[in-house]
């Protein structure tokens, strides 16, 4: 057996299967929004970084959610 590996495919411009990824919106957090986490419960949002991470007091802890935020909903 081979220990190389083919290269990836290269499809033609025009193909109808070279179809781009489209990207999900991160969700936007604002100070003071109450959100809901799947692990740690209900909290709200002590601060912003804008499309890194966001901060939130899920009391009695603090913790710094990163993006995406998928297990976290605004309410």
């Amino acid at each position: 057996m081979s220990k190389f590996r083919a290269a990836p495919r290269r499809y033609l411009p025009g193909s109808p299967f070279n179809v781009p990824l489209e990207v999900e919106p991160v969700e936007t957090f604002e100070l003071h929004d109450q959100v809901t986490h799947d692990k740690y419960g209900l909290g709200v949002v002590l601060g912003v970084e804008e499309g890194v991470a966001v901060l939130v007091d899920f009391h009695p802890r603090r913790l710094r959610i990163l993006a995406p935020y998928s297990k976290m909903t605004k309410l």
